[in-house]
């Protein structure tokens, strides 16, 4: 009953933080290209989570932008306009969407290195052969004696059939190796279902804020939500990796704020991308519709993840033929396995 009142309640205050999202009505600005824009920019300003936390003067970048409104343009000129100006937030989750073309702020990802090729693990790393169910892939790399499974987003569903299997096939390996590089997130009720695979008592999962009016302050308190063990099916507790690099991001980036909390879990590889905020959605006096980070969602340790999660130990590819990550978990769970062989036996 508890669990369900939880949930409830964390449902609830999305369902609020949505409603107030979308308290302004279009009728109130013009139909024209200043209408629009200033629209655009109060949504923003009354709605947008992170303006206080990064630091950003929102008067200012309107005023620049403003500026730059061409009434006489035709409508593209003027996309570029507030698309630029919504790339000033450095968000990944903003996006301006009209009918021909979606603004996206690329360089939270783009000027990074990439540390991944799904090619190259499939073809050297797994011999084209391994298990397969939604947005997943799973091996028992038997050489190295280390379980594999690779999770392309949390957009695709898995089956738990699929990861009982899976899981039963690895037993007896020195641990698993979950990689996440290059999963840009989606379905937070999936990131839950897998880590109920990966724990053995309720976990406090982290924190979430409301907006409760306009100023850029104006939160709910913190409002923590849990995970529970998935009790009826196969559960590893055994060591893990998870391997991360700047396209880890969204729903992939709290999977792994989540998972770091575990004691037997290292993250190896590159800073996440970041994205902690719950995207919603607005809409404009001409139809287009904006999407941005509504309301912020904290560590178990009340910490924001907004601008990434540093991993324990930070590696990148050396070149295109070989993958120093993965090779790199692999050698750290041989590692401990012979360690924890070593230890004397009771």
């Amino acid at each position: 009953m508890k669990k369900i009142q939880g949930i409830l309640g964390f449902i609830v205050g999305i369902i609020l933080s949505a409603v107030f999202g979308g308290c302004h009505s279009v009728d109130n600005w013009n139909n024209d290209y200043y209408g629009n824009f200033d629209a655009l920019w109060t949504i923003i300003d009354e709605h947008y989570c992170f303006l206080e936390y990064k630091d950003i003067d929102w008067v200012e970048t309107g005023k620049r932008y403003r500026s730059l409104i061409d009434p006489e343009a035709d409508e593209k000129e003027f996309f570029k306009v507030c698309s630029a100006m919504l790339d000033e937030l450095k968000d990944g989750h903003t996006n301006l969407i009209s009918w021909f073309d979606v603004s996206y702020y690329r360089k939270w990802w783009s000027d990074y290195p990439q540390d991944f090729d799904l090619r190259l693990i499939q073809e050297k790393y797994l011999g084209f052969d391994y298990l397969s169910s939604g947005g997943m892939i799973a091996k028992l790399m038997e050489e190295e004696n280390v379980g594999y499974i690779y999770y392309s987003s949390f957009a695709a569903g898995f089956g738990e059939s699929f990861l009982d299997n899976a899981f039963l096939s690895m037993k007896d390996s020195d641990g698993l190796i979950i990689d996440i590089r290059d999963n840009g997130g989606g379905d937070l009720t999936n990131v839950e279902k897998l880590v109920g695979r990966f724990i053995n008592e309720k976990i406090l999962a982290g924190y979430i804020q409301h907006k409760t009016g306009p100023g850029h302050n104006d939160f709910s308190e913190p409002y923590p939500f849990h995970y529970e063990p998935n009790l009826l099916h196969v559960r590893w507790l055994k060591p893990i990796v998870i391997l991360s690099n700047r396209s880890t991001f969204s729903a992939a980036n709290n999977f792994v704020s989540i998972m770091k909390q575990l004691p037997y879990v290292t993250v190896i590889g590159a800073t996440t991308g970041g994205g902690s905020g719950m995207p919603f959605s607005s809409e404009l006096p001409n139809g287009w519709s904006v999407r941005f980070s509504g309301s912020p969602v904290f560590d178990s340790e009340k910490k924001l993840t907004e601008y990434g999660i540093a991993p324990d130990y930070p590696v990148t590819n050396d070149d295109y033929e070989t993958d120093t990550i993965l090779e790199t978990a692999i050698k750290y769970l041989n590692f401990l396995a012979s360690e924890n062989k070593q230890e004397p036996q009771e």
